[in-house]
């Protein structure tokens, strides 16, 4: 059963399943070893008993994946809406159950069922609507949301140390959360798309303002991937990989600062330069401890 929810928030259960198992493979020198890879498996959304989607997944936090996608698919405006999510593996689903049923969400009545979100992150039935709000999104002003290049390389360097399933198994997006250089969350999935709706999902569930947050993710920058962070409230996005012409424009329109190709003590910022103080070089600093 799920966990009680405080101050009118959702009651969630605790679901774990494994996230490595191991196989036998032949190595280029024709030798049999033992390999660990990432133990993908479906979860299949029910919201009041109806099916809504089934997303392929890690596992990692499968509550946290469902409240994030609702809110970045705007399926549901408002996370106090949720009820209760219960996540059983022993039949790959997840049970939303809401407080006012389906009839309470437009969103929800009108959604046709979509069987499947594959790893390969297309999702893209929350593009059209997403495109229409673009308008509604604010980010903070330049000012009060900034970040320095002493602050992004300690950052850079916090998600290396991070263990991780990618380091033991490869095949997965990582997705952390900064406040300057101290890491808040990460957690890793199949697809990129759903290691971001995960952090949603945490920030909702933990009442987190997005405003002076970094989001560090392992994917690249694609549209999709910026109108989430700004749905999220985050001003500026940071990614191993590059960008793609249409994150870049809408990153612009939105005044969103985006850093990508960064590994190591290289980067590059594509957009929102005015957010970014590079000065000199110099030492990285400490970086603070998880909490």
């Amino acid at each position: 059963m799920p966990a009680e929810g405080g101050r009118g928030l959702p009651r969630l259960t605790r679901a774990t399943a494994s996230l490595t198992q191991e196989i036998r493979v032949l190595d280029a020198a024709g030798e049999e070893r033992t390999i660990r890879i990432p133990d993908e498996r479906p979860l299949t959304v029910y919201v009041d008993r109806r099916e809504l989607v089934t997303l392929m997944t890690l596992g990692q936090y499968p509550e946290w994946l469902v409240l994030g996608y609702l809110l970045n698919q705007r399926l549901l405006p408002d996370l106090r809406q949720v009820d209760s999510v219960t996540v059983d593996w022993s039949v790959d689903a997840a049970a939303v159950r809401t407080r006012a049923g389906a009839a309470g969400s437009k969103a929800l009545r009108t959604r046709a069922v979509r069987p499947v979100v594959n790893t390969g992150c297309a999702q893209g039935t929350m593009f059209a609507g997403q495109m229409a709000d673009l308008g509604t999104m604010r980010l903070p002003a330049v000012d009060v949301a900034r970040i320095d290049r002493a602050t992004l390389l300690a950052a850079l360097e916090r998600m290396r140390e991070q263990p991780s399933v990618h380091r033991e198994a490869g095949s997965v997006h990582g997705t952390a959360l900064f406040h300057g250089s101290e890491l808040l969350f990460f957690v890793e999935d199949v697809g990129r798309h759903n290691a971001v709706d995960t952090v949603a999902g945490w920030m909702a569930m933990h009442a987190v303002d997005g405003g002076d947050k970094l989001l560090l993710t392992t994917g690249r920058l694609t549209s999709e991937m910026v109108i989430k962070a700004a749905r999220m409230g985050v001003p500026i996005v940071v990614s191993r990989n590059g960008i793609t012409a249409m994150g870049h424009s809408l990153a612009e329109r939105l005044g969103m600062t985006l850093v990508g190709r960064a590994a190591g003590r290289r980067f590059l910022c594509y957009t929102g330069a005015s957010r970014f103080d590079h000065g000199p070089p110099g030492t990285v600093p400490p970086v603070a401890p998880l909490r």
